[in-house]
């Protein structure tokens, strides 16, 4: 990651959490605990945030609650050939007329080039997403209620009564934080409460990660592995995964990086 994006990531990170530990913002920018003391310093002098021991912490109180992870537009310039690929078979997987549903991130964005050639019917709580379908392709798109997190660029509802639950689907596609024997992992309470909502208007589950994903690990699971109807990744998986997702009766579908290069589909 590039300097001036690990400045905007603890950046964002201290007006989320108004004071975070060197250990957190390694862990969110996958730098080296020295080269975040050199941003934290280089921010310090630079009046943006304050130093203190062992972190750093917001000169202004925060705006508003945000969510915890990096924001979207940092995620969305990691690993991009194989968000493009893996997106391009979730596509594959989509009817003409059929409603689907697409939680917002950087990988199941990717899903709006090839979707360009479909006409369906996306319920979506990524701004992003549906700006784009708008925009760019024929089919019908509805949005979620709530709140509008600026930078994950989604919006999330606390309520139980809001428009998903009046909105039905063959099958929800839908990316996240991490994979592990437990389940799909996710950061923040709030996005978890929201995305369990709109699994429960769903027949099928389609999980888009790239390989690293299965490294990952949070403290909080979204729902367990067996609730997984398929997962689309790259060849990054190792057998070890693979198997473990097969004992899980979780379907598995790999493809080549650099996929939509090769038909043309890339972005």
């Amino acid at each position: 990651m590039h300097e001036k994006d690990r400045h905007r990531v603890i950046l964002s990170a201290v007006q989320d959490r108004s004071l975070v530990t060197v250990i957190d913002l390694c862990s969110l920018t996958g730098a080296s605990e020295a080269t975040i003391r050199r941003d934290i310093h280089t921010l310090d002098d630079q009046k943006r945030l304050r130093r203190v021991r062992g972190g750093a912490e917001a000169i202004t109180s925060k705006p508003f609650v945000g969510l915890a992870g990096r924001p979207f537009s940092v995620n969305e310039t990691m690993n991009i050939a194989e968000k493009q690929a893996i997106a391009a078979a979730a596509v594959e997987m989509c009817d003409d007329g059929e409603p689907i549903i697409i939680n917002g991130g950087t990988t199941t964005f990717q899903m709006v080039h090839p979707l360009a050639s479909r006409r369906v019917q996306v319920f979506t709580n990524s701004f992003p997403i549906a700006e784009h379908l708008l925009k760019n392709t024929q089919n019908t798109v509805m949005l979620s209620g709530g709140i509008i997190y600026r930078e994950q660029n989604i919006i999330l509802s606390p309520f139980d009564n809001d428009v998903t639950r009046n909105f039905y689907a063959k099958r929800m596609f839908m990316g996240a934080q991490g994979i592990g024997p437990l389940g799909l992992m996710e950061q923040d309470p709030l996005l978890i409460q929201a995305e369990q909502k709109l699994i429960g208007q769903a027949e099928e589950l389609i999980v888009l990660v790239d390989s690293s994903k299965f490294e990952n690990r949070s403290s909080l699971v979204l729902c367990p592995l067996e609730r997984i109807d398929t997962i689309i990744t790259d060849e990054g998986i190792d057998d070890r995964t693979a198997a473990m997702l097969e004992a899980a009766d979780v379907s598995l579908i790999v493809v080549p990086i650099g996929a939509t290069q090769k038909d043309g589909m890339a972005s």
